[in-house]
């Protein structure tokens, strides 16, 4: 079997021992079987009281504390994970199972083949019950929106990226969907612009707040949203849409 990468995967099913290198995936390995995850990053928030070994952040993973933990297997992410530190825990011995996630439809595609695939488990119902919310479609709006993921320099989503595909599914447009660049940088002027309708600050990557970034915007309104609502992939996904659809609807424009 082979990874979304296409890197093969020795025989590990079912997985007792595992080890995530990817907030949104740790929250469905523990949503799904909690005492088989042994060894997590230190950005790993979800659940609450996950209590596993911390094996430091998502791009400086301690690959010692990994080995020590001897995981049947590492799940990780193209996106959130460099290469290096795949490639070399693989030439350490320890097996990698890379996702590569960057749209709804992957997500689902990708969550369902590491549980079956990598782990040797079954679908977990609450990922058949996710996929089924997000198969509704949405209404078209029209609104333009901006998703700055960080300032100073600003940052925004753009194309190629599971935040956008879910923002087009909740039927408004990303205003930088059609960048070449998946995060493009940007002047702060072209997001607060009378061509953007609405302006979304989650808080993840960079903690926007309310005394941290409304403030830098006269002429597009914004608003504060949940980066796991709108960046994680996972157990998230059960209430992601209805939380984002109640707000966008609560930040209509008025007349």
């Amino acid at each position: 079997m082979n990874d979304d990468l296409g890197h093969p995967l020795g025989a590990t099913s079912p997985a007792r021992r595992i080890v995530s290198l990817v907030p949104s995936l740790t929250e469905a390995i523990a949503a799904t079987r909690p005492g088989a995850l042994v060894g997590a990053t230190d950005w790993c928030t979800h659940p609450a009281e996950l209590d596993v070994t911390r094996v430091r952040g998502t791009k400086n993973p301690d690959r010692t504390a990994i080995a020590n933990l001897s995981p049947d297997v590492v799940i990780a992410n193209q996106e959130e994970n460099r290469e290096l530190d795949i490639r070399r825990l693989r030439e350490s011995g320890i097996q990698v199972w890379v996702t590569v996630i960057e749209t709804v439809d992957q997500a689902f595609t990708s969550m369902t083949r590491m549980f079956t695939e990598a782990l040797g488990w079954e679908v977990p119902p609450w990922l058949t019950e996710a996929q089924a919310v997000w198969a509704e479609p949405s209404q078209p709006s029209g609104r333009r929106v901006a998703i700055p993921i960080w300032r100073d320099p600003w940052m925004v989503v753009g194309s190629r990226t599971f935040t956008g595909d879910l923002i087009d599914r909740l039927g408004v447009v990303n205003a930088f969907g059609e960048s070449p660049d998946r995060y493009p940088h940007v002047e702060l002027s072209e997001v607060d612009s009378g061509a953007v309708d609405l302006v979304l600050l989650p808080d993840e990557p960079y903690v926007f707040a309310a005394d941290d970034g409304p403030e830098a915007f006269t002429k597009a309104p914004t608003a504060l949203v949940s980066g796991r609502s709108l960046t994680w992939y996972g157990p998230s996904m059960l209430t992601a849409r209805a939380e984002l659809e109640t707000m966008l609807r609560s930040h209509e424009p008025r007349g």
